[in-house]
């Protein structure tokens, strides 16, 4: 024993070192053997029929619906279709914590969802089509990594809980054809971009937030006791006539309580009353000192100003909604101005101040007027180089998008009818048609259908101002590179016209997510001595022969504006640097080790089989004939959109089942057939 301690002694590090070894193997080998012991436990529950061919003491790792395994242990579980028919035992299945993908889809499992607060690095649930019942388990809620949630086709019951506001990356929520009741609860998630209730038993107002403002009328049907803004049914408001008060608060209803209560809620009022008296008095002096000049001027010179007041009258409430959005008010300002006219008299076009033009040949006439346009609340969207973007809704509950124009007053009152007659006749699945404008002397407005579901910017990128985003599974990238190539060709067939400004923010998902190209035809109305430099990501989107914003667009700048947004979809990165000074002709290896990347954190946007691989190569090399130097050696959009479609043709005549797995749902969701979407 003495010689074998001295070389302890004398080699600590070392047998340090073999301690740690020995531990580790003891962890590791134990934990593949405890999943395996999960497993059958679940397996006893969940499958009386035997349906599951899982022998004991084989390899988990090789099991059936075990998808992928990490360091030993059982990250993805997909068992689906095999008519599973018992219940599901949360105990052993909280045994299996390292789960990142879960799903027991089209199967016959009944009972309730039980305690799942042990999967705390799930990212993925799939129960839907079984027979689950009970109420919506809070435990779900706990899962902070949560991405995707869909239970539709159950039979689950009770309200939707508050705590899934706490789930701040979910993404998609499907929770169709249950029997869910009471109010929907104010999801706000940013990241939320598929998102169903319909056919279920909930009531009440649809809370107005960022995330449920732009999902349509579908997402919500078959809750009749459903109404908002977002189904366009208006809530009756109805006085409350709640209960007694309770006797054990007796605080909360006494009179003192009330006066402090009404003192709080005036005393802001007064102090604002006081500064506009203030501020009207100050404006009665100026008023009075400048009369005496003006009794002289000529009734017809202040026609001749007509014009002008509209056009800052016209959008002045569409500032002040701004304003006061900005303030804490929201959009329910209106966007019209005071002028001074008799309610219901008034009429900005019979007064010469500015003129709303419909258009669109064969489009029905809208049910909508000036005067409408201009008293309906506003939201700002965004700014962008060509003006700002507004969300207007009516008294009737119409949504439209109105942009305003920035530099408009650089263009002839003629030229600027004429090019809005020609945009206004292009009508394609893929463009956001242009459904009227108005205009005055300094003052443009148009008008465009309004998409709830946002644009591919924010499908890319959520709220992540840094620009990076996850790259999109192929068969996503090939549905929406089609649907772009397609749009963008319709435009170039009309001769003379360009979009000029094509970026992920200015492609919008239609009602079907499919990809809809907006702002295009305008940079004709940029001030062309203007010094405003650019955005980094405006810059870099465009070809390099036409940063100089006093150049004109061409179809070939546009081909190469369409190659960088490829790249784009493909890495998930934004352009803030310009990508082929950055990486040449090393792009190529670029985008795989992006995709790579983003494999080995588990949200595999590549596929392994060898025919995406070959996608993959098809769409990059689309991209790099795109974004070529020489605008001559630049294909036209006839030639990208045949290399895609040949390329997305093969894809359907190789595609591969496991290209469509719950891991990767997320990211193909954009390319599945219409009927799919509420069923996934």
């Amino acid at each position: 024993m003495k010689p074998f301690a001295v070389s302890i002694s004398r080699y600590p590090f070392l047998f340090s070192l073999l301690f740690f070894i020995i531990n580790v193997l003891s962890l590791i080998y134990p934990v593949r053997s405890g999943d395996m012991e999960a497993l059958l436990a679940l397996k006893s529950s969940v499958d009386p029929l035997n349906s599951l061919p899982w022998p004991q003491g084989s390899d988990v790792c090789k099991w059936q619906g075990v998808k992928e395994c990490l360091n030993g242990r059982v990250s993805k579980l997909v068992v689906e279709h095999l008519n599973l028919s018992g219940t599901i035992d949360g105990k052993s299945l909280n045994q299996l914590n390292q789960l990142r993908v879960l799903s027991f889809k089209d199967n016959s499992i009944s009972g309730q969802i039980p305690d799942l607060s042990g999967l705390f690095n799930l990212k993925s649930l799939f129960l839907n089509n079984n027979n689950l019942s009970g109420n919506f388990p809070d435990s779900i809620t706990d899962l902070h990594r949560l991405k995707v949630i869909v239970l539709a086709q159950n039979h689950i019951s009770g309200p939707l809980p508050a705590s899934l506001l706490n789930l701040t990356r979910l993404y998609v929520l499907f929770l169709e054809n249950n029997n869910f009741n009471g109010e929907i609860p104010p999801l706000n998630q940013t990241s939320l971009r598929f998102f169903n209730i319909s056919y279920n038993n909930l009531s009440g107002q649809i809370p107005v937030t960022s995330a449920l403002i732009r999902f349509n009328r579908s997402s919500y049907s078959g809750n009749v006791d459903l109404c908002g803004e977002q189904i366009q049914s208006p809530c009756t408001k109805t006085e409350p006539s709640g209960p007694a008060p309770s006797p054990e608060h007796p605080e909360a209803t006494t009179p003192s309580s009330k006066r402090s209560k009404l003192a709080k809620i005036i005393a802001p009022s007064i102090g604002g009353l006081v500064i506009i008296l203030i501020c009207l008095v100050v404006l009665c002096c100026l008023c009075a000192k400048k009369s005496g000049k003006k009794q002289g001027s000529e009734t017809g010179e202040r026609k001749s100003k007509g014009s002008n007041v509209s056009g800052s009258g016209a959008t002045a409430g569409i500032e002040r909604s701004e304003r006061s959005q900005q303030q804490g008010s929201g959009g329910n300002s209106g966007m019209s101005s005071n002028t001074g006219g008799k309610q219901g008299v008034f009429s900005w076009e019979s007064e010469g101040l500015g003129t709303m033009v419909f258009l669109g040949a064969g489009d029905q006439q809208m049910s909508y007027s000036l005067e409408d346009l201009l008293k309906a609340s506003a939201e700002t969207l965004g700014r962008g180089t060509m003006g700002s973007t507004y969300k207007a809704v009516m008294e009737s509950g119409f949504i439209v998008t109105v942009k305003r124009l920035k530099d408009s007053r650089y263009t002839r009152v003629d030229e600027f009818r004429r090019h809005m007659e020609l945009l206004g006749k292009l009508r394609h699945p893929n463009l956001v048609p242009l459904r009227a404008y108005f205009q005055a002397k300094e003052e443009r407005l148009l008008v465009y259908d309004y998409f709830p579901n946002g644009s591919l910017f924010s499908l890319l990128h959520g709220a992540r101002t840094s620009g990076g985003g996850k790259p999109l599974h192929w068969t996503s990238c090939l549905k929406i590179a089609e649907d772009l190539a397609t749009g963008l060709l319709y435009i170039h067939q009309n001769p003379g016209l360009t979009h000029g400004n094509l970026k992920s923010s200015n492609v919008l998902l239609g009602p079907e997510f499919e990809s809809c190209l907006t702002d295009y035809g305008l940079t004709m109305f940029r001030d062309p001595d203007s010094q405003e430099e650019p955005s980094a990501t405006s810059l870099f989107y465009r070809a390099p022969e036409n940063r100089d914003t006093r150049k004109p667009a061409t179809q070939p700048s546009d081909v190469y504006s369409f190659g960088v947004l490829l790249l784009e979809l493909l890495t998930g990165k934004t352009p803030f640097q310009d990508l082929v000074q950055e990486h040449g002709s090393d792009i190529p290896r670029w985008v795989r080790s992006v995709r790579e990347e983003e494999t080995e954190s588990g949200e595999e946007p590549a596929s392994s089989n060898e025919a995406a691989e070959e996608k993959l190569e098809a769409l990059i090399n689309v991209s790099m004939t795109c974004v070529s130097l020489a605008p001559e050696n630049r294909p036209s959009m006839r030639d990208v959109l045949k290399m895609i479609r040949d390329a997305r043709a093969e894809a359907h005549v190789s595609s591969n089942s496991s290209d469509h797995s719950p891991g990767r749902w997320s990211d193909t969701v954009l390319s599945l057939p219409r009927e799919e979407h509420s069923s996934i």
